[in-house]
């Protein structure tokens, strides 16, 4: 059975509008863009764009006969973002999320049947019984990664935000492990089924936050679950519904993330019951991924790094904290084969951020993320990947009291 369902899977992915092979990119310097022209610039190679699928629904659709009306002004709006990136060679890795509209029904058409209906989350889980969802992914991977270049190229589809926090960042309602893994499965399986019809060899994802062994401190298990028991058990439904070429976006913030020494962390270890795997401890979680249960096809899944940052703290030593922490990063990230991307998060601080203030600029006064001006770390972060970044980075190693990067 199992391999019958892995010849559909190539036969098609052979009818695959556009079989073009996944890129591979001179480095993993990435980040969640805010200014095109600046992130060219900065010389990235991948790219974090956000969409708000419930944003694509639109009043005019009937979808109890299956007919969806799309908002055409949305998806060119998202078409200016991901083409000026993707024409210049950069990976763009789509963030597929869904909003609640706080429109009752239009939500009961998008979100999760049982997301919280008082609308106190951030990002609901996806609606896959009422047509929306199978609907919407068919339009945008055949948009971005199908025939149609002139729109942009998507080659990275992160289906949902920090799905093991099911309560605040994939709402579901409440649910235990077993009723959360076999809906976001669902649903990853929807997503990668519409792509496999358009591109063959664009890649899904799966997106966690940095617990591992433990959930969200103070959160009981049917609002947010440990990482490691949430990837376990999607490999296992999966490989028991007919497994698939699924990836992992992990986001490895340091474990107080009002603290950018990231090489301080104090209570995470190199074993596999960690309580968070951070930039500290990364190591853990590819080696986890070489489980030969967690395999596809004899290969281990693919990481990427999807969205962390390193706070600026406000004393004379923060940005110099800042840059050392991502110097830190990218030499830990060196180590890790299997680690395609590390997408910076965030191009500009963002005063809606609980005072986190992680950007490579900082933000205007009284605004929330117009760019006044760049940090230390903007100019570290431009040398990354080039000649210049040994220098660069050497010279702050001492900030973090190692005697040498491979410490």
């Amino acid at each position: 059975m199992r391999y019958l369902l892995l010849s559909l899977l190539l036969a098609q992915s052979a009818l695959a509008q556009n079989s073009d092979p996944f890129p591979t990119p001179p480095n993993v310097k990435g980040l969640q863009v805010q200014m095109v022209d600046d992130a060219l610039k900065l010389g990235i190679h991948h790219a974090g764009v956000n969409i708000n699928l419930t944003a694509l629904y639109t009043a005019k659709s009937k979808p109890e006969k299956g007919e969806f009306v799309w908002n055409e002004s949305y998806l060119a709006s998202l078409d200016r973002q991901i083409k000026p990136l993707s024409d210049k060679g950069i990976l763009v890795y789509l963030i597929v999320l869904t909003y609640p509209s706080k429109n009752p029904a239009i939500d009961a058409v998008t979100l999760h049947p049982g997301h919280r209906k008082d609308y106190k989350f951030s990002v609901g889980a996806p609606n896959t019984t009422s047509g929306f969802f199978p609907a919407v992914m068919n339009l945008i991977a055949e948009r971005w990664s199908g025939a149609h270049p002139e729109h942009g190229r998507i080659w990275g589809w992160i289906i949902g935000n920090e799905v093991n926090s099911h309560w605040l960042w994939n709402n579901m309602g409440l649910a235990p492990l077993e009723t959360a893994v076999s809906e976001h499965e669902k649903a990853v399986r929807i997503a990668h089924t519409a792509i496999r019809r358009h591109s063959q060899n664009a890649r899904v994802y799966l997106s966690f936050d940095h617990h591992w062994s433990i959930g969200m401190n103070g959160i009981s298990p049917q609002e947010a679950l440990p990482g490691r028991d949430f990837l376990d058990a999607f490999a296992r439904l999966a490989r028991e519904r007919g497994d698939f070429d699924w990836n992992v976006a992990w986001h490895p913030y340091p474990e107080d993330l009002g603290n950018p020494r990231a090489w301080a962390d104090k209570n995470v270890t190199r074993a596999d019951d960690t309580i968070k795997v951070t930039f500290k401890n990364l190591d853990v979680l590819p080696k986890h991924l070489e489980k030969p249960e967690l395999l596809f096809g004899g290969k281990p899944r693919r990481v990427i790094l999807s969205e962390q940052g390193f706070q600026t703290l406000l004393k004379p030593e923060g940005e110099e904290l800042q840059a050392a922490a991502y110097a830190y990063a990218w030499e830990k990230i060196a180590t890790l084969p299997t680690v395609d991307a590390f997408i910076y998060h965030r191009h500009v601080d963002h005063a809606h951020e609980g005072g986190l203030r992680l950007g490579l600029w900082r933000n205007a006064p009284h605004s929330v993320a117009d760019p006044h001006s760049k940090k230390l770390l903007y100019d570290l972060f431009q040398k990354a990947g080039t000649p210049e970044w040994r220098a660069a980075a050497d010279k702050l190693l001492p900030v973090t009291g190692l005697k040498s990067w491979t410490d």
